[in-house]
């Protein structure tokens, strides 16, 4: 039985940075890909951040979120990072972590689609107030 757990998030004020974790339970992370969505009150989950690793490592962002969502992993640990910085208040959301191992698909379009992901965390709620 596989599971993904959250842990990180909280409040922080406009501009701020914040560090979510995805810990990846009963199974090692090798060859996956992971994804990070999150759903803002009264709007669907959306795609954010994204990484395919199969020795090496493929990402997609989010346009908004470029140049201050990074997503980063240690194998060793098992775990899936999201650095988020310079945070809007209209970032706030749950924010889910999601896993499958589809990694022979061509290009990295595919980590977008919620669909195709096999495990999914509990969510962790973000607030950035202003």
């Amino acid at each position: 039985q596989v599971q993904l757990v959250q842990s990180g998030g909280g409040t922080v004020q406009v501009g701020g940075s914040l560090r979510l974790s995805c810990a990846a339970v009963g199974r090692t992370l090798n060859r996956y890909v992971m994804g990070w969505f999150r759903q803002a009150p009264g709007k669907e989950r959306e795609f954010v951040i994204g990484i395919r690793d199969t020795g090496e490592h493929r990402t997609r962002v989010e346009d908004s979120v470029k140049g201050r969502f990074t997503i980063s992993s240690d194998n060793a640990k098992n775990t899936v990072y999201l650095q988020m910085d310079s945070l809007k208040p209209e970032e706030t959301a749950i924010y889910y972590c999601a896993l499958n191992d589809r990694t022979s698909y061509a290009g990295t379009y595919y980590l977008e689609i919620q669909s195709l992901y096999d495990y999914w965390g509990q969510g962790t709620q973000v607030t950035v107030s202003s």
